[in-house]
């Protein structure tokens, strides 16, 4: 079985000759994204006029990115990183004592612990166990109760590579009336993420959609902007021109999404960049990418298991991801060593991810295997 990278390795800066299967902890640079920070630069010094431009760019990536969630993107915000997207319904509740937040005990710190601030109001934060390095759909609905507010649960695993069941925890969300935040981190760009489905999903950009750190896109469904206050107010996400001028009032309204998780400007610059990596990916196709992911996924489980090691991701189709992770000791000095043979992974806490991406293919899994025959 021999599957063939979707993007040439020359697309990329540096990557040639290197195997790179490490995407799920930071992503490749496109040689193109040199030619829209010419644009910026260029727009950046034309006063007014430029900034327009760099803003069309930016309403464009809206779409692109609600075309790629299948949401519309006037409700897409541009936030600065992915634990804002957590942190903005944590702060905007309404929490009660008595109220719970539910999620799972291998979240990445920014969803975990999202809610630690509301324990003092007397608010419960439930953390569904792993059953041998797996998150069970049923164990996160069973935890929901008449007084949880929120499921929050990123839509891969960044340790297991764990696909969750987005339309089975959305309907027990709504069933119970609780709001269902997604983290997509590990989701966005490889596999499809269907954000309609939730009440706010957000992802950071320099993993799987191949841009760089400094901006998140963020969806809010409507039932989430009638129930979650917003906290953090700007010239950007309060209409105060051309109401007032240049004098301030009593009283302000606030603007409607997507201005409304955005009080300042966004930055700018990296959102022409994700709008440069959304063209390519779109144009690759949704579908397409994800069959990719999940036929090298399947390869390099193969793989890894006839090595001997013990499989942490699983082995359906349907709760693949890009990421494929195994057990292994001294996960960090393993990476380390295989560097030197041009081969980069992720790996930490007593296993190795293996991310597998767009510029990726069996050759790159074969010379990994090879490497790893003198540790199994």
């Amino acid at each position: 079985m021999k599957i063939d990278p979707l993007l040439s390795s020359d697309m990329f800066v540096g990557i040639d000759g290197i195997a790179h299967l490490c995407t799920g902890g930071e992503g490749p640079w496109f040689r193109s994204q040199e030619q829209v920070y010419r644009q910026f630069a260029q727009w950046k010094s034309e006063g007014h006029d430029g900034r327009d431009e760099i803003y069309k760019v930016g309403d464009a990536c809206r779409e692109k990115v609600g075309e790629l969630w299948g949401v519309p993107g006037n409700r897409v915000a541009f936030m600065q990183a992915a634990a804002e997207g957590m942190g903005w319904l944590s702060r905007g509740l309404d929490w009660q004592a008595g109220d719970n937040v539910v999620t799972t005990n291998l979240e990445f710190p920014s969803v975990a612990y999202a809610w630690r601030n509301l324990e003092a109001l007397g608010v419960e934060i439930r953390m569904v166990k792993h059953r041998d390095w797996r998150v069970h759909e049923e164990d996160l609905i069973d935890a929901i109760d008449e007084r949880t507010r929120i499921l929050a649960i990123s839509h891969v695993s960044f340790y297991t590579g764990q696909a969750h069941n987005l339309e089975q925890l959305s309907e027990a969300a709504k069933q119970k009336g609780c709001l269902f935040a997604v983290d997509a981190t590990h989701s966005a760009g490889v596999i499809r993420v269907p954000a309609s489905l939730t009440d706010l999903t957000v992802s950071s950009a320099y993993k799987w959609l191949l841009t760089t750190h400094g901006t998140a896109p963020c969806y809010l469904s409507e039932t989430a902007e009638s129930q979650v206050a917003a906290t953090c107010f700007g010239w950007h996400n309060l209409a105060v021109w051309p109401a007032q001028e240049g004098e301030r009032h009593a009283t302000v309204d606030e603007m409607p999404m997507p201005e409304r998780m955005e009080p300042g400007n966004p930055s700018m610059q990296i959102i022409m960049h994700l709008d440069h990596s959304l063209k390519i990916l779109l144009n690759l196709g949704v579908d397409r990418i994800e069959n990719h992911a999940h036929d090298l996924a399947e390869y390099a489980s193969e793989g890894l298991t006839k090595l001997g090691f013990k499989l942490m991701s699983p082995t359906e189709r349907e709760a693949r991801s890009g990421n494929t992770a195994f057990r292994i000791e001294n996960a960090e000095q393993v990476v380390a060593d295989l560097v030197k043979k041009d081969i980069l992974l992720w790996g930490e806490f007593g296993r190795i991810r293996v991310s597998t991406h767009v510029h990726n293919g069996t050759g790159d899994l074969d010379r990994l295997f090879d490497a790893l025959k003198e540790y199994a």
